[in-house]
């Protein structure tokens, strides 16, 4: 029965003014939280429900549909910060077609999941760039347009935010590249097209109906002022151009003023029409009179070669017979888990738990670790039945049992570098699963990779989650400490048992190899010698080499190679503390120089560590012998670095000397600014001695010199040296020199370790 009570104190003293069915608020009311929050609006049986409004005592404001008690339906969000939001909702995110403005003024409209930008859509910065094209993890990829507030313009596909795959690139001054990028990076064959060129079908992106004076662009007419939903239909419409793999259609495209004409049967130069109908009268005669382009092959960013194409007409065309507008492969290390995967049911468990526990100990006011957040048994432990529980969901996997051991330091360890909740759930638990990497030891662990490639996630030996268990105080203090550690970065550590009681551990690890530049080279240092080399018939970009394997020294500037040996050497004595050996350098060495580019000097010529030159633009060159110019050094601008950093990242930026003791970055053609750390993007010089032929024995040696740019850490830092370690010593000092195999003590194992990396990384060559 439902009456009216005036105004109602309840007894944790919250207010409620309205009607009540029962004892529970319904139909229209007010009520006041005791932290201030208000809600006016509609109610269902004690539930927020129908339309309302909401206010929080920060000045945050919201107003529409609810359902269930949640942000649910549409309505408008206006945030303490300036940030509004109107659009779409699902229980309290932002999901489906909406409309952003955030506090820097930046504009978002199109499609959203989860709270993320997801879909097709419209990115307007406050700079003046536009972006409209597919989104995924709110970053753009896909298909998709950008052009810059200088007047370039971008159009082709997109991975991680990063140009990646075929594409177009318009200059402000009439010039157009047509070719290949990867990771943000000129990569392959394209065509250069000049400005003054005439080539003017390549300017003819869209005609306008009105012939008014606005600029070629996929934005609406200046008289046109469409409702916000009109506008919404209109970008999914440029979107489904996006997608069409082949030629644009001929057929006429209304859009709001603009039509789509046969102008551009295909604006992307690498499959044009034979009949180049696209030309006027006097462009097409240019055309086959031979207008001068360039045909380039470039490898990560540097140009490698360039001819001159003067016949434009029978470029085009054959290009269009070898190759039509299709997507570059990506290539990615490991196996996506998929349905039918013998990995798929156990990948499941791991995201739902992860998702459970994480979502469980993010809104636990931040605090410091105390001794009982350490231990076996400081964990969450949860049954996730098929079916569903009271505190579990239903799910599509098998039964299982959930441990998550120490959450609130892991938690803590995720804040230290700056890793978002939500973000982190994402990257693991996202829909498109994880990837399955071959393990590259003899540990027998099987690897798994985040899809945007900034976790990688171990399963343990139970003797190993046990010494990660009993190390972790120390380990905890010791990355508090030292901002600049280059021990491997944990994140959470969980177990799953499964029917049978098979037990599977893990462990959440930061992939210091997350960078945009493309990895060339790996390697696993322990500076022992006995098994220390790979088999060279089943070398690649994705094989770890060993100690033996390893050809190259590298020099660094001065200052940071004392901070690398001082950090090293701080990382070796918590590890010595802690008995753990086997441990290694993990080294990823990104070649700047291809093979025939590369530097071939005498040693006499070989650049001091300490030696940079200044550059026509002001930056600094840490190899003028080399020709690529590949390395460019300049003042660091924090607003200005890459936005793809790794999980690892989370020390200072280095100084370099030649720059007044500045910070600096590392500036690569093609590309953004990568950030230069302690491990992390740091250029150097690999040098590699030359073989004598043996015909001139008296002959000095010569060495090739390539840039290089170092990601670096230690890794497998999880053994201890136990009885089980010494039979294993003693039995192979048997066989083996003693000094050369890996199984030793951990003081004489720390410091053959500095010694063979002070040989890797030299003062002097």
């Amino acid at each position: 029965m439902e009456k009216r009570q005036s105004d109602m104190t309840l007894p944790n003293g919250d207010i409620y003014v309205g009607a009540f069915e029962g004892s529970l608020p319904h139909r229209m009311g007010r009520y006041t939280w005791s932290d201030g929050t208000v809600y006016e609006g509609e109610w269902d049986k004690g539930k927020m429900t129908g339309r309302g409004q909401i206010s929080w005592l920060t000045g945050a404001t919201y107003e529409g549909d609810f359902a269930g008690g949640y942000r649910h339906g549409c309505g408008t969000f206006s945030g303490a910060d300036g940030a509004v939001y109107d659009g779409a909702w699902r229980m309290n995110v932002q999901h489906g077609l909406g409309r952003k403005i955030f506090p820097n003024s930046d504009t978002y409209e199109g499609h959203w999941k989860e709270g993320v930008i997801e879909g097709t859509g419209t990115y307007k910065w406050s700079c003046g760039n536009t972006y409209i094209g597919n989104w995924k993890g709110g970053k753009m990829c896909g298909r998709g347009l950008m052009k810059w507030a200088n007047g370039d313009l971008y159009d082709g596909l997109w991975l991680d935010g990063l140009k990646h795959g075929s594409g177009s690139y318009k200059f402000a001054d009439g010039a157009y590249y047509v070719g290949t990028w990867s990771k943000g990076l000129k990569d392959g064959l394209g065509t250069f097209f000049p400005a003054g060129s005439k080539l003017s079908y390549l300017s003819q992106y869209f005609v306008c109906d009105k012939n008014c004076d606005c600029k070629p662009s996929l934005e609406k007419c200046e008289d046109k002022k469409p409702s916000f939903r009109r506008t919404l239909s209109e970008k999914l419409l440029i979107n489904a151009l996006f997608r069409n793999s082949g030629r644009i259609s001929s057929r006429s495209a209304s859009l709001d003023g603009w039509s789509h004409s046969n102008s551009i049967k295909n604006v992307l130069l690498p499959d044009f029409p034979s009949s180049l109908s696209c030309a006027s009268g006097k462009d097409q005669e240019e055309v086959e009179g031979g207008a001068l382009v360039y045909v380039r092959e470039y490898m990560q960013g540097i140009l490698v070669a360039e001819t001159i194409q003067t016949n434009v007409a029978e470029l085009l065309n054959r290009n269009r017979r070898q190759r039509k507008w299709q997507k570059k492969e990506v290539k990615r290390s490991g196996e996506t888990i998929h349905k039918g995967h013998s990995s798929y049911y156990l990948m499941l468990n791991l995201q739902l738990g992860i998702r459970y526990t994480v979502g469980k100990i993010t809104p636990v006011p931040m605090r410091e670790v105390r001794f009982c957040d350490f231990g076996p048994q400081a964990r969450i432990s949860m049954y996730f039945p098929r079916k569903g529980s009271q505190f579990t969901p239903a799910h599509n996997s098998i039964g299982f049992h959930w441990k998550d051991y120490c959450p609130m330091v892991f938690r803590n360890l995720r804040e230290m570098f700056k890793i978002d909740a939500a973000d982190y759930m994402m990257s693991i638990c996202g829909v498109d699963g994880l990837r399955e990497l071959s393990s590259p030891g003899k540990s027998g662990s099987i690897f798994y990779l985040s899809q945007d490639e900034r976790f990688i996630i171990k399963t343990l030996r139970k003797y190993e989650l046990k010494v990660l268990l009993k190390m972790l105080p120390g380990y905890y203090n010791h990355v508090q400490t030292y901002d600049n550690t280059l021990i491997t970065k944990f994140f959470g550590l969980h177990q799953i048992t499964l029917r049978g009681s098979r037990k599977v551990r893990f462990v959440v690890m930061g992939n210091m190899f997350c960078t945009e530049l493309r990895i060339h080279r790996r390697y696993d240092l322990k500076g022992s010698s006995q098994g220390r080399s790979t088999n060279k018939c089943k070398i690649d970009e994705t094989t770890t080499l060993k100690d033996l394997d390893l050809s190259y020294a590298f020099r660094l500037e001065k200052s940071w190679r004392e901070s690398l040996f001082k950090q090293i050497s701080l990382d070796c004595m918590f590890l010595e503390s802690q008995c753990i050996i086997d441990y290694s350098l993990l080294l990823g060495l990104h070649f700047r120089a291809p093979d025939h580019l590369k530097a071939v000097v005498e040693p006499q010529d070989i650049l001091r560590a300490t030696d940079f030159i200044a550059d026509d633009d002001g930056f600094l060159l840490l190899d003028p012998l080399c020709q690529s110019k590949g390395l460019l050094l300049v003042t660091h601008k924090p607003d200005s670095v890459s936005s793809l950093p790794g999980s690892h990242i989370r020390g200072g930026t280095l100084r370099a000397p030649s720059t007044g003791d500045k910070e600096v970055d590392l500036l690569l053609p093609g590309t953004g600014r990568l950030r230069v750390q302690l491990g992390i993007n740091m250029p150097a010089q690999a040098i590699k001695r030359l073989q004598h032929d043996g015909s001139n024995s008296g002959a000095e040696d010569r060495f090739e010199v390539y840039d290089v740019v170092l990601y670096l850490g230690i890794i497998d830092i999880l053994q201890e040296y136990n009885i089980t370690k010494k039979i294993e010593h003693a039995c192979k000092s048997l066989q083996f020199d003693p000094m050369t195999i890996s199984a030793v003590e951990p003081k004489f194992y720390a410091k053959r370790f500095i010694d063979f990396l002070e040989k890797v990384f030299p003062e002097e060559i």
